[in-house]
């Protein structure tokens, strides 16, 4: 059974409207949607914005039901100037951009009391999330790299600069590495997807709205040929 993530309403909409045999469990305030994606058992929940919700769904998610994986997806602002616009980041592994323990001599981003620097996506799923996309969103590019994650909406030039030079971002968000650190805890496979919204930069107000719509489409028709290739 797949777990499927995502932030916001217009992220998952239109996965709900393409599942069949659809039961509805709430949970933590939050409603998932178990049933059939493509031929494939899965289950699709919107988490709400930032990394507390974020990691609340993920957890509640896996606790609930027998998810094989959990996939995250949604929509992200480019930290670099390649990745355009409508293009889609499969992570290698995610890095919470706002932890920040470095008084005591961790690294920026480092959880103190983990393991892990950074935590990896499952190689297989992003194999698998490359293909599917390769096959029904062919006019984009694929792209696999580091995601950064906070609870702040990247909109300076200032913040984008530091974020990369930093860490190494392909994109930034709001939830993808509170997901991650949680399947992490919980040994389950994980990958974040995200379609690119906006450039993260002082024109994500004006690129936003324009651009939402056409990164959501690329994200739900990967997300539908992954479930039926995992089915």
């Amino acid at each position: 059974m797949l777990g499927i993530i995502g932030a916001m309403d217009v992220e998952v909409a239109k996965l709900k409207e393409r599942m069949t045999d659809v039961e509805i469990t709430k949970a933590a305030s939050m409603e998932f949607y178990k049933g059939k994606l493509n031929r494939a058992e899965a289950v699709v929940v919107r988490a709400g914005v930032g990394k507390v919700n974020a990691a609340c769904c993920a957890q509640a998610l896996i606790d609930r039901f027998p998810v094989s994986c959990v996939i995250n997806t949604g929509i992200a602002g480019s930290l670099r100037a390649e990745i355009d616009i409508g293009d889609v980041v499969l992570a290698t592994d995610a890095v919470e951009h706002d932890m920040d323990a470095s008084i005591f001599g961790y690294a920026p981003g480092k959880v103190p009391g983990m393991d892990a620097e950074a935590f990896a996506a499952d190689a297989a799923l992003r194999r698998v999330a490359r293909e599917s996309c390769e096959k029904v969103n062919p006019d984009i590019r694929v792209y696999e790299g580091r995601i950064v994650t906070g609870d702040q909406f990247i909109s300076s030039r200032e913040k984008k600069a530091w974020l990369t030079e930093t860490f190494g971002g392909f994109c930034t968000e709001m939830e993808g590495a509170a997901i991650a650190h949680t399947a992490y805890l919980n040994q389950v496979p994980f990958l974040i997807v995200r379609a690119i919204s906006d450039k993260a930069d002082d024109s994500a107000q004006m690129d936003y709205p324009t651009f939402e719509a056409k990164a959501v489409e690329h994200s739900v028709r990967l997300i539908e040929e992954m479930a039926g290739r995992l089915a």
